[in-house]
Order: C-alpha cells, then structure tokens, then sequence
C-alpha cells in the first residue's frame, strides 16, 4: 500500500503562483510513475501531469509553459510548480502514483484545493 499527502493548495490571484507537494510512503519501491490529476465542479477529474523515476514527464496541453512537475526520489516527494494561473485552473488537485507496468494509477492523495480568482 502507498499513502500520499499532498500540501501546498490555497487562493491565489490570476498569474500568480503555487506549489503543490506530494509525499509518499508505505510501499515506496514499488512506485514508478506520480503525477497530478485535477477535478474541477462538475467536471470529470482530468490528468495535469506525470512523472516518471527516470524524470520522463508529460503534460496536459492546457498546462504546458506554466506547470512543471518534478521529483524527488531520495525523499519520495513529487512537486508541481504551477504559474501563470487562470482561473480555469481552480479545481481540486490530487497526487497519484502507479507501478511500473501498471495501466492505471491505483494510489491517491486525499487532494488540496486550488482555487484561481480576484
């Protein structure tokens, strides 16, 4: 079993910044790929980015040049670093992880709030 606890969420005015963390433990070497998913109200929860253990990342379009996901191995942290932010972001944010091999992510934070406005 792998626990992930996320931190970081808050207000921030349009083009402002934050920076959500994620901290794994439990299970911890069976983790290859983290990442981030969000789910706005009334929307379905949609992917924002992943990475890999070997630092290979991906980005949805609608966050490529804002956010940048990295890692940390050593201290089984994840970070999203997101910029420029638009309302449109506002949303809840959840870290997430998954085995090598595996299809689907099967760990989940409990999610932080962003929330975008002025």
């Amino acid at each position: 079993q792998v626990q992930l606890v996320e931190s970081g969420g808050g207000l921030v005015q349009p083009g402002g910044s934050l920076r959500l963390s994620c901290a794994a433990s439990g299970s911890i070497a069976s983790i290859y790929t983290m990442g981030w998913y969000r789910q706005a109200p009334g929307k379905q929860r949609e992917l924002v980015a992943t990475i890999t253990r070997a630092g290979s990342t991906n980005y949805a379009d609608s966050v490529k040049g804002r956010f940048t996901i990295s890692r940390d191995n050593a201290k089984n942290t994840v970070h999203l670093q997101m910029n420029s932010l638009k309302p449109e972001d506002t949303a809840v944010y959840y870290c997430t992880a998954k085995a090598l091999g595996a299809t689907t992510f099967g760990s989940w934070g409990q999610g932080t709030q962003v929330t975008v406005s002025s």
